[in-house]
């Protein structure tokens, strides 16, 4: 009898410790930035953008069907915080880039999204996860871009040719 009552607790615990687990809140974290070199990564160059608009989105992977749809906007550091509830494993999460308040820096990446995973069964600890920094490029690339990316060794200096 005892045997059986502790399974039976056993099994309850374990229940509730992953009924516990569904309903976690993840914190999702990131960036959004201007790139005044027009080249996609971010340099000593680039500066943040503030009022900036992403949304993060969860789908189903099979149907597509939107499961999270959370917005947020950058705040004078050009970071934005996003929330989700639960746990969502079998499903595609992204953040998304939707508007830049910039006039000067508002063309947007070709691929303006970050894929984040929001679930405790990937190894990694805590509930904040990072999507990668999201940006906005300038029409027309800055002058100074060309030195820049010469010290960091995407274009030969002129000597090197």
């Amino acid at each position: 009898m005892a045997k059986a009552v502790a399974v039976v607790s056993a099994l309850c615990f374990l229940a509730l410790a992953s009924l516990a687990h569904a309903q976690e809140a993840f914190t999702v974290k990131g960036r959004v930035y201007c790139d005044p070199c027009r080249v996609e990564f971010q340099t000593s160059l680039s500066k943040s953008i503030e009022g900036a608009e992403v949304e993060l989105q969860c789908r189903v992977r099979e149907n597509g069907t939107v499961t999270v749809s959370q917005k947020a906007t950058t705040d004078a550091n050009g970071n934005y915080e996003l929330s989700a509830q639960g746990d969502h494993e079998e499903e595609i999460c992204e953040v998304v880039s939707v508007s830049s308040p910039s006039q000067e820096c508002n063309v947007p990446f070709g691929e303006n999204k970050a894929r984040v995973l929001l679930t405790q069964n990937n190894g990694v600890q805590g509930t904040d996860r990072y999507a990668n920094a999201l940006g906005y490029k300038t029409a027309e690339a800055n002058p100074d871009c060309k030195a820049i990316l010469q010290e960091m060794g995407y274009i030969p200096d002129e000597d090197q040719i």
